[in-house]
């Protein structure tokens, strides 16, 4: 395989997984690093979705989507810190406190 050829092959699922703790954004493409920075504003404290963002975003979705969009990532927030109460793992196993 051409180096080319390599360089133009899509990132897999798992080249996208190890990315996500990261700053490194290539393995994502436009639309997905538009949505890491939605996430990513949101969920700042304070949040903070700015104009350009917002502007951003509405070239991208609708108003609906965004607004399936942003109720996900408040939820996914959400649990992610609820479940910190229970030190529960990414696995889900309960770990003894």
């Amino acid at each position: 395989m051409s180096i080319l050829a390599w360089a133009e092959k899509p990132a897999s699922a798992t080249d996208k997984l190890v990315a996500v703790p990261g700053d490194n954004r290539t393995p994502f493409n436009d639309t997905e690093r538009l949505v890491i920075a939605l996430a990513d504003a949101m969920t700042d404290t304070p949040a903070n979705v700015s104009d350009d963002l917002y502007a951003r975003l509405r070239k991208q979705f609708s108003k609906e989507q965004l607004m399936q969009l942003g109720a996900q990532i408040a939820f996914e927030n959400y649990r992610g810190r609820w479940t910190r109460i229970f030190n529960v793992a990414s696995d889900n196993r309960l770990n003894a406190r």
